[in-house]
């Protein structure tokens, strides 16, 4: 299968390296960037062309798959191209800066018959697929609480660089950059709260636009509820955690491992520790679950299926995000979303 990439900035990486390890099963035919130096300085194999202008690869009519690695407020304009295009779309998340355009883009790639898959890569761990089928399946009982924590560290240069932290480059703050993956996670294993109440600010430790602090209380429609800790001013930074309650048991994920225990006295653990760059090397993660988010797009275009991370499933997050910070920004509590 050939496949484009478009955007190779430093999120570039993973991909990159993921497309290496899968050179057996796709052909890297084009990367489209911003300039030619930046082109130049990329180690690619010798079947890919690069080019500036994206009329090159929408062109092509060979490339089946498109990657779209270029910041948040510029995917819906290029994936619209893409899958007009005809050709399937696997996008870094977010998919867009506000619910509204995410919105716009799922509906977009489904009106042209093409798939749409987000990097949201935290679903595609062993530890957490371990979980949701535990979850899913029924053996921890009903859902009584859940909280998740991510505290996490940028220094002030991270947010030096142009658009970062702001609302019309990346649509908010540590919710929509960081913490969302964490929180993606969350919603795969107890679904949409029916109200939160949030707080959020930004910390004496930057000088950014958005919100780099964020507090919040959830409340899910059976009556469990659940937190939210999300920061990039705890510094040196630490692993997220999900921790869940349930009516037959408690589970905890951590830094890529599940540990779980049962009131039957059972116990069950999964996964392997894992950084996910909750410090100031934003990189310091391994690539594997992009592999596997990779892997999984490719055999969904190839049978027919839907992707594990399909794109309308991300809507809910962005759902989640929105609400936060309009309570936030309110200072009242949000309802009815799920």
């Amino acid at each position: 299968m050939r496949v484009a990439v478009v955007g190779a900035g430093l999120a570039s990486a993973p991909h990159f390296q993921s497309l290496r390890d899968l050179q057996n099963e796709l052909e890297l035919a084009w990367v489209i960037g911003r300039s030619n130096e930046r082109l130049a300085a990329l180690k690619l194999p010798a079947s890919a062309q690069v080019s500036t202008r994206l009329e090159d690869l929408l062109e092509d009519q060979s490339v089946e798959a498109v990657l779209v690695l270029t910041p948040p407020n510029t995917h819906l304009e290029i994936i619209q191209r893409v899958a007009l295009a005809g050709k399937h779309v696997l996008v870094e998340k977010p998919l867009e800066v506000s619910l509204e355009k995410a919105q716009q883009m799922v509906d977009i790639c489904h009106n042209s018959g093409v798939k749409l898959a987000v990097m949201l890569q935290h679903r595609m761990r062993d530890a957490a697929r371990a979980l949701m089928q535990l979850v899913h399946g029924g053996e921890m009982g009903s859902l009584v609480g859940a909280s998740a924590s991510i505290r996490w560290w940028r220094p002030q240069s991270y947010y030096d660089e142009p658009g970062r932290g702001t609302l019309a480059r990346d649509g908010g703050g540590v919710l929509m950059t960081q913490a969302i993956h964490t929180l993606d996670l969350l919603l795969c294993l107890t679904g949409l709260p029916d109200k939160v109440s949030a707080m959020a600010s930004t910390s004496a430790v930057h000088r950014m636009e958005c919100e780099d602090t964020v507090a919040a209380a959830l409340h899910y429609p059976n009556g469990a509820i659940g937190s939210i800790d999300a920061t990039t001013a705890a510094y040196p930074g630490f692993p997220e955690r999900i921790s869940l309650q349930f009516t037959k048991g408690s589970a905890t994920l951590e830094a890529g491992e599940l540990h779980a225990e049962f009131m039957d006295g059972r116990k069950i653990s999964a996964g392997q520790k894992q950084t996910s760059g909750s410090g100031a090397n934003m990189m310091a993660f391994d690539h594997h679950a992009h592999r596997a988010v990779l892997q999984d797009f490719v055999a969904a275009i190839r049978n027919g299926g839907e992707p594990a991370v399909l794109g309308r499933s991300a809507l809910q997050v962005h759902q989640l995000i929105a609400a936060l910070m309009t309570s936030a920004t309110s200072g009242a509590a949000v309802l009815t979303l799920a």
